[in-house]
C-alpha cells in the first residue's frame, strides 16, 4: 500500500504543478503592469499550489494565532523542505531558500517562477544581492519568509539564527514577525522527526520517497503574538531566536537522538 501511494502521488504532483504553472503563466503577463493585481495573482497561485500539494501528499495544515498582513518579514524554525509547502498554503509568500532548491523537480520550477530568493550561503559576496531582492519584495508589498537557522533539523531544538539576512530589517528598523512549525504523523506511522523532517544523510529523492509513503500527517504552524524590531542585526537575531525558541515544542528528545548516534 505504501509503495502504491508513491506511484499514485508522484504523477499527481507533476500534473498539479504543471497545470498551476501554466495557469500562472497565463495570468502573469496581463497582470505585469499592475502592481496590486500582480501581487494578488502571485499570492493566489502560490497558495493554490501549496494547498494542492498538501492535499496530494496527505498533509493537513493547522494554524494557531494570527498570520502577519503583507508586506511582512517573518522568520521560522526549519525542519524540512515541506515547510515551504505548509507556509505557501497559508501565506502565499516569497521564500529565501538555499540555491540548490532551484534545481529540484517540481518545487524548483514553482520556486523559480514565483520569485523565490535563492542564496548561496557559502559565498559571502552573494549576500548583498539577496538583501537587495528582499528589499524589492517588501517594496512590492509581499511577505518574505526566512529560515535563519540555515539548515533543517530533527526538531529537538532551535539552532542559532544567522544574522546576515536580517540586515535589511535591522537597517530599516522593520518589524519582524515570527512563527514555529512542527509535524505530527499518525500513531501507526514512522514518527515525524524521522519521516517528515529532513536531517539525516538522505538525498532529496530518497527522503521524498519515504515521505510519500505516509498515509497522512499534520503541519502545525503557530504565529507569534507580536513583531520584533532592532536596528542591530545581531541583537535582532538573538531576540527572534529567543521568541521562536520559547514558542517551539520539541518533536523529539535530544537524548534519544544522542542514543541513536
Amino acid at each position: 500500500m505504501k509503495s502504491l501511494r508513491v506511484v499514485i502521488r508522484i504523477p499527481a504532483l507533476i500534473l498539479a504543478t504543471a497545470f498551476l504553472y501554466l495557469l500562472w503563466l497565463i495570468g502573469k503577463y496581463p497582470a505585469a503592469p499592475f502592481k496590486g493585481i500582480r501581487r494578488r495573482w502571485r499570492k493566489l497561485m502560490l497558495r493554490a499550489w501549496g494547498r494542492s500539494v498538501a492535499a496530494i501528499i496527505g498533509m493537513r495544515v493547522v494554524t494557531t494565532g494570527d498570520p502577519p498582513r503583507p508586506p511582512f518579514f517573518l522568520v521560522s524554525n526549519h525542519l524540512s523542505y515541506v515547510d515551504i509547502i505548509a507556509y505557501a498554503a497559508r501565506l502565499g509568500c516569497v521564500f529565501i531558500s538555499r540555491g540548490d532548491v532551484a534545481d529540484w523537480p517540481g518545487i524548483g520550477l514553482v520556486a523559480r517562477s514565483v520569485g523565490t530568493i535563492f542564496i548561496n550561503r557559502e559565498k559571502l559576496q552573494d549576500i548583498p544581492r539577496v538583501i537587495a531582492e528582499i528589499n524589492y519584495a517588501l517594496d512590492e508589498g509581499l511577505g518574505v519568509v526566512l529560515f535563519p537557522e540555515g539548515v533543517s533539523g530533527p526538531g529537538d531544538r532551535v539552532l542559532p539564527f544567522h544574522p546576515s539576512l536580517l540586515d535589511p530589517a535591522a537597517k530599516a528598523n522593520y518589524p519582524v514577525s515570527y512563527a514555529t512549525i512542527i509535524y505530527r504523523t499518525e500513531p501507526d506511522e514512522k514518527p515525524a522527526y524521522l519521516s517528515v523532517n529532513w536531517w539525516e544523510n538522505l538525498t532529496f529523492a530518497e527522503h521524498a520517497r519515504e515521505l510519500l509513503k505516509l498515509s497522512s500527517f499534520e503541519a502545525s504552524i503557530t504565529f507569534g503574538s507580536h513583531a520584533i524590531r532592532s536596528d542591530e542585526r545581531k541583537a535582532l537575531a538573538k531576540s527572534l531566536w529567543s521568541a521562536v525558541n520559547d514558542q517551539f515544542k520539541p518533536m523529539v528528545d535530544s537524548a534519544l537522538l544522542d542514543s541513536k548516534n
